[in-house]
């Protein structure tokens, strides 16, 4: 696992030194993703630099040094990640009669797409990555990521100069960035309580969406190109999409029992499982004691000799707390178990670092339960695998069954003819945690004409027309929220879907990335290999999810392993006491962020609206808790990098 970064300059307006200097400067700030290792490739003729950061987990000799260069010379690499199938690739190249220097995947990657080409060796590719590839002879960047979206990757203009990296970091160390945020990348943090790819906080800058490679060729330079920045006009293309595997699913269904399927899903699990527990370093895994984790574990330990090391988060708030399943699966399975039971101190004392970690506002209160189980794990390990991924494969949020149940009842109505006490009667068994996103907002539901459009019409925090001081244009139809999808007949499976897209590699996939890489952790996440995202597509609706049974199929794979009795409970979010903190330590530093002298700062937010919830929460006449930490982690994220 490592961080990457890079830039394309006009040819020879650089010299050699500050090529290498200012690549170097945005490498180094990526250290805690790279302590092991660091190198610096330039080419001035050409006006590229490339910078790397490695956290040694294969070869952890100098043959796996980056940026690295291709046996035939022509290409130059610089990335992050891991080739879980690398073994099988090398073996199929040397039938090739292609030589080896080392044993890392870096150099099979490179080998790779030296024999076959780029574009045809990315669907061999079973793994976790963002590269950047230099083709010298061609002078052409190509920045790809994986399929899910499991490793991060920004790119974006520097004055006229072309600049990517793992995270935005790096940004401010290239001496033409102008960091200017973004409104509606805003108000979709506002909206979303994090910011959905390809948009980020600044700018300018951009995330490169999953599967997606994007091709930034430096051609000639001509008096009319000249002013224009390097890349400006390239748009990334698809290798992978999710919508494919769905349609390939809805042609190549599986025929088989559900028996059968479960057998299935046994396999492919196992061996993503094994691929994954590949390493030259220690590994273990988080557990939580929930389904997922669980059988992640279970797998890991039935074909491992010695007991592998599991981690789990406690704490001293019992409502919070899910250390004791853990520790009983653990118990079950046969673990070398360590539980941290955190105090609130210690859990608010990570508050402060929130804006390092996480580089851009990122509203997500696991974020700081997933940093500490991260932080606990490093004390021993050096890879983590995780069990992220089920909910969204196999339809495991309490949301999808809670709205299908609105969506139904809203079919039912004649022409979408409300009343208050309608609404309250519709409403009466949604989790109170909901009810704000719902009762005083189905009033327009009048409009909403598909399950699509109440996904993201109730699945979301503020409205930017109530949180925004001005009209800001909110980017998330664009994105796909509310967008029809014709490809998919049931509400859940749309939503599952969007979740997949959205919600996955942008608030999930990144706190578990920024969390373990702010740590040098490396975490690994079996359950998205894309065999099984794509296995998951074929199932006949039933065998994931039945009645108000989620996940059903890894339920009754997980039944294999542990006593159902261990997991067959209700599920639980990864959750901290924020709202009671906020009335209580938390109070002062929330209310001088939530000041009117703070928040008129940007002039970005409604300052009066802002300061009515805080009221009211601190009052104890609601819980604005999520509607808050939206706003305090920007208006933190602001004062730190911003007014710095």
């Amino acid at each position: 696992m490592c961080g990457i970064v890079g830039f394309l300059a006009r040819p020879e307006e650089h010299s050699s030194e500050h090529l290498t200097t200012v690549a170097g400067n945005m490498a180094d700030v990526l250290a805690t993703r790279g302590p092991d290792d660091s190198g610096v490739w330039s080419d001035v003729d050409s006006g590229v630099a490339l910078g790397h950061r490695r956290l040694a987990i294969l070869d952890l000799s100098e043959q796996g040094h980056q940026p690295m260069l291709s046996g035939c010379g022509r290409y130059v690499l610089v990335y992050n990640g891991e080739i879980y199938n690398f073994k099988e690739i090398r073996a199929e190249l040397k039938d090739l009669k292609v030589r080896f220097r080392g044993t890392s995947d870096t150099e099979v990657l490179l080998a790779a797409i030296s024999h076959w080409g780029l574009r045809d060796t990315l669907p061999k590719l079973r793994g976790m990555f963002a590269f950047a590839l230099w083709s010298r002879k061609e002078r052409k960047l190509t920045l790809v990521r994986d399929r899910i979206g499991i490793k991060p990757l920004y790119y974006g203009q520097a004055g006229n100069e072309f600049v990517f990296a793992s995270e935005l970091k790096p940004f401010h160390q290239h001496p033409r960035f102008q960091k200017e945020v973004n409104p509606s990348a805003v108000a979709l943090l506002m909206r979303h309580n994090y910011i959905p790819a390809p948009y980020s906080i600044f700018q300018g800058v951009k995330k490169l969406q999953p599967g997606m490679l994007l091709e930034i060729p430096l051609g000639e330079t001509t008096e009319e190109s000249s002013d224009q920045p390097i890349g400006s006009n390239c748009e990334p293309e698809a290798y992978w999409t999710l919508q494919e595997a769905i349609a390939n699913g809805k042609v190549n269904r599986f025929t088989g029992s559900y028996e059968e399927a479960v057998d299935q899903l046994d396999i492919l699990l196992k061996q993503a499982v094994d691929y994954r527990m590949l390493s030259d370093v220690p590994l273990g895994a988080f557990l939580s004691g929930g389904v997922d984790s669980s059988l992640i574990v279970a797998m890991m330990q039935k074909e491992h000799s010695q007991p592998i090391r599991t981690f789990t988060i406690g704490f001293t708030e019992h409502d919070y707390d899910e250390s004791p399943f853990a520790r009983q699966v653990s118990n079950h399975i046969g673990t070398i178990h360590t539980e941290l039971c955190v105090t609130p101190t210690e859990a608010r004392n990570i508050i402060p670092h929130l804006p390092e970690i996480y580089d851009e506002p990122f509203a997500d209160m696991s974020q700081i339960p997933t940093y500490l189980v991260s932080k606990l794990a490093r004390e021993y390990v050096t890879v983590s695998l995780s069990g992220d991924g089920g909910d969204e494969l196999f339809g495991g949020y309490q949301r999808y069954f809670h709205l299908g149940e609105i969506w139904k009842k809203l079919q039912k109505i004649p022409a979408r003819k409300f009343s208050y006490a309608f609404i309250e009667r519709l409403t009466q068994h949604v989790p109170h945690s909901m009810l704000l996103k719902l009762r005083n907002k189905l009033k327009f539901a009048a409009q909403i004409e598909s399950p699509e459009e109440l996904y993201a019409y109730l699945h979301r925090h503020w409205f930017s027309e109530e949180i925004m001081s001005q009209e800001v244009y909110d980017p998330s139809l664009d994105i796909g929220f509310g967008a029809p999808n014709p490809h998919l007949d049931l509400a859940k499976h749309k939503w599952m879907a969007l979740d997949t897209t959205t919600y996955l590699p942008d608030d999930i996939l990144t706190k578990v990335d920024r969390a373990s890489m702010a740590v040098s952790l490396e975490v690994r996440v079996p359950m998205l290999d894309h065999h099984i995202v794509e296995f998951a597509w074929t199932l006949p609706p039933h065998y994931c999810y039945e009645g108000e049974m989620s996940k059903r199929i890894l339920r009754t794979l997980l039944e294999r392993y542990i006593p159902r009795s261990m997991f067959d409970r209700p599920k639980s979010g990864f959750g901290i006491p924020i709202g009671e903190w906020l009335r209580g330590s938390l109070r002062d530093w929330a209310e001088d962020l939530l000041s009117e002298k703070s928040l008129n700062e940007h002039g970005l937010l409604n300052t009066s609206i802002i300061r009515t919830h805080w009221e009211e929460h601190c009052s104890g006449k609601q819980n604005s808790q999520y509607l808050l930490w939206d706003v305090l982690v920007f208006q933190q994220w602001y004062r730190a990098t911003m007014s710095a």
